[in-house]
């Protein structure tokens, strides 16, 4: 192990656009599918949905919370409702399937997606009941990251020390939470315009352009 995280003993990872590459885009489904429940909920045309789930986002963080808000929609309903898309664009990396399996610690996964969902992508990158645990929206009680709360609920869940914690996230924003309660953080900077948003640099120890060949290096350093 590559000695700067020797005092790592809980490997936190995101899940959409981390453990895969951006390139895959299965956001652009997903986006497809919530512009499909607006309208539907609304009985309104395609442009006035997509303007309302895109205000839902910008001022709420997710358009799941501005629903729930706004409209009081079933959390669960949703969720199924956008996630419900093929995979097919998602392969298993084997470097990334034998690093997370080498890592010391425990293992945990910190999505704004659902377990449903994230338990999907897993198996379909070949990661199927590789970390002890997940923690997705409904744990976070739709309050989406980068909201301090989270993380909290996070560590309180899983008895996490953040001094002894690492956390890879795409979104650079989406660190500064954890930087603030003392995790080591890492960005997977996959090329995204939106990936830089709000950023704060300081809250980011380390950037990496590819998990699994990251994970490589460190092991055998």
């Amino acid at each position: 192990m590559d000695p700067r995280f020797a005092h790592v003993d809980h490997w936190i990872f995101d899940l959409d656009n981390s453990l895969y590459p951006a390139s895959c885009d299965l956001f652009a489904l997903i986006d497809e599918r919530m512009t499909n429940f607006v309208e539907q909920l609304h009985g309104c045309d395609r442009e006035e949905a997509r303007r309302v789930q895109k205000a839902h986002f910008h001022q709420h963080g997710t358009t799941l919370a501005g629903l729930i808000g706004s409209h009081g929609v079933d959390p669960h309903e949703f969720l199924r409702y956008v996630h419900d898309i093929p995979l097919d664009r998602l392969s298993r990396d084997d470097r990334l399937v034998a690093g997370v399996a080498q890592l010391p610690g425990r293992k945990w996964v910190f999505t704004n997606g659902d377990r449903d969902y994230a338990g999907r992508v897993l198996g379909a990158l070949g990661l199927e009941g590789a970390f002890d645990g997940l923690f997705d929206i409904h744990a976070l009680e739709y309050v989406p990251k980068p909201d301090p709360r989270g993380y909290r609920l996070l560590c309180d869940r899983f008895g996490i020390e953040p001094a002894k914690a690492l956390f890879v996230e795409d979104m650079a924003r989406n660190l500064v939470p954890a930087k603030a309660l003392g995790m080591t953080t890492v960005w997977v900077d996959n090329g995204s315009e939106a990936a830089e948003r709000d950023a704060d640099w300081a809250a980011v120890d380390y950037t990496v352009r590819d998990v699994g060949e990251w994970l490589e290096e460190i092991l055998e350093a």
